[in-house]
């Protein structure tokens, strides 16, 4: 019987919020490996899709620049072997041009709907989402952006580590951000 306070009203026990953090790590199963692979490849396409459509125009331009490299290195070498720098000023502004785009549409789609939503669209499409391991709701967009560069960074090394992983079997990238991916 819990014990009456000063004015004869009952005080309830205080209950250790690790207890509750137990509670939801129960109830929320990690999701199966099978969904959450073909969940990114699902993912990958549209980012693909994005950095391919960057690249198009820049193709000709680039591609004339290092053949005038080349001709160039194979007029004045006389025998001779010559070093072509295949990265350099003019096509390093277009590599980042490609990458500038593929990280703002990344923000756009992978980001902001896991903070959001908890799912990209591969992920709805599958009926898995990421949850917060200390909240089981969403995580913030700080912890989704984190994630989402740490996969980039990290790429297939770092979301194998969920096939080891126990018991919610988290990639880096989870670990990363405080999340694990779920039902």
């Amino acid at each position: 019987m819990p014990a009456a306070d000063g004015d004869g009203s009952a005080v309830r026990p205080r209950t250790d919020p690790a207890v509750f953090e137990r509670m939801a790590e129960r109830a929320a199963r990690p999701a199966a490996l099978g969904r959450r692979f073909l969940a990114r490849v699902l993912d990958c396409i549209p980012l693909a899709a994005a950095g391919a459509a960057a690249a198009w125009p820049s193709v000709p331009a680039v591609t004339e620049h290092l053949q005038a490299k080349v001709d160039a290195a194979a007029r004045g070498a006389g025998g001779d072997t010559v070093t072509v720098w295949l990265l350099d000023g003019t096509t390093a502004a277009h590599l980042a041009l490609v990458f500038a785009v593929v990280l703002v549409f990344g923000v756009f789609y992978e980001a902001l709907p896991t903070a959001r939503w908890g799912r990209t669209p591969g992920k709805k499409l599958l009926g898995i989402r990421v949850a917060s391991v200390s909240t089981g709701r969403p995580p913030g967009f700080g912890a989704a952006l984190r994630r989402w560069l740490v996969y980039g960074l990290l790429g297939l090394p770092g979301a194998l580590w969920c096939l080891v992983d126990r018991p919610r079997r988290q990639a880096w990238h989870d670990k990363a951000a405080g999340t694990f991916v779920t039902r």
